[in-house]
Parts: C-alpha cells; sequence; structure tokens
C-alpha cells in the first residue's frame, strides 16, 4: 500500500529516463560499423554461414513494412547462426531489374535506370536504419552492369544449351 502511494506521487520522468531510440540506436551502428561485426572475412571464416534474404525492388520513394517483415525473420536467423559461433555473411543489394521497378519509374517519368540509381539513396537510408546485420562493405545493385553482364551471359550459355 505504501508503495502505490509513493508511486502514484512520482513522475515518470523521474524514475527512467527517456529513451532517444534515434540517438542510442545511430552510436551503436557506429559502433557495429567501426567493429566490423557484419563484415566477416570470408577467407579465413572457419565457419562460414550464408544467409541471403531477397533484396528489394527499389519500386517506390521509399520502403514499407512489408519489406521489415521480409527482413526481420532472416536478419533473426542470421544474429542466431552467429550467436552459434558462425560468421553470418549477409549481403545487401537492391534488385532493380523487375517489372515493379520499372512500372515506377514510369510513373515518376524516369528511365528505370536512372530512377534505381535515386532511389538506391533512401533505400539504403532506411535499411541502415534499421540497423539489421547487413554487410555493407559488399553490397550488389542487379541494375549495374557490373552484375547484369553474368546474368545476360548466363542467359546466353542456357539459350545456346
Amino acid at each position: 500500500m505504501i508503495y502505490s502511494k509513493m508511486m502514484r506521487n512520482l513522475k515518470a520522468d523521474s524514475i527512467i529516463q527517456k529513451y532517444n531510440a534515434s540517438e542510442i540506436e545511430a552510436k551503436w551502428q557506429k559502433i557495429w560499423e567501426k567493429e566490423k561485426i557484419y563484415s566477416p572475412n570470408l577467407d579465413t571464416a572457419k565457419k562460414p554461414f550464408y544467409n541471403l534474404m531477397m533484396f528489394p525492388y527499389p519500386s517506390a520513394e521509399g520502403m514499407h513494412v512489408g519489406n521489415m517483415y521480409a527482413f526481420t525473420g532472416a536478419d533473426v536467423y542470421g544474429r542466431f547462426q552467429r550467436m552459434q559461433g558462425n560468421d553470418v555473411f549477409e549481403p545487401i543489394g537492391l534488385d532493380g531489374f523487375g517489372i515493379h521497378s520499372e512500372n515506377y519509374a514510369i510513373k515518376v517519368g524516369k528511365h528505370p535506370a536512372e530512377q534505381a540509381k535515386i532511389s538506391e539513396k533512401n533505400f539504403y537510408r532506411q535499411l541502415k536504419n534499421i540497423g539489421n546485420g547487413f554487410d555493407w562493405t559488399r553490397t550488389v545493385e542487379t541494375y549495374k552492369p557490373e552484375y547484369y553482364k553474368w546474368t545476360q551471359w548466363l542467359f546466353i550459355q542456357l539459350f545456346k544449351a
């Protein structure tokens, strides 16, 4: 009884500090980046584990809650593998070769390749803010020639076969 009366007289601010998510998460993300905890050395990894999730389509101004739904499960699994002692490689990128990306570019009056590069900045900013364990030192963008030359080569090989 005395405890409940005392608690009613105290303000919440005097009991706990306010949690500033942006400030605290930014602090830890800088530490993670500095320590390279999400960038394993794949050449020397004793227990490499490849944790790949579907890359988002840069098909809007930014991501939506459905993206987070898909990424969270993969990230939780990657973190579990990391706790098991595995060297987890979780790449991130954007898949700009889809009908969604093309339709969005047409909607905003841009060439799909041009719009993908514009959307890339905001998508990557948002992806970094969520704090998933992505390896930001090795990104993949399917709309860049260094990537799609290989998919084109593969399709040619399949056609010839």
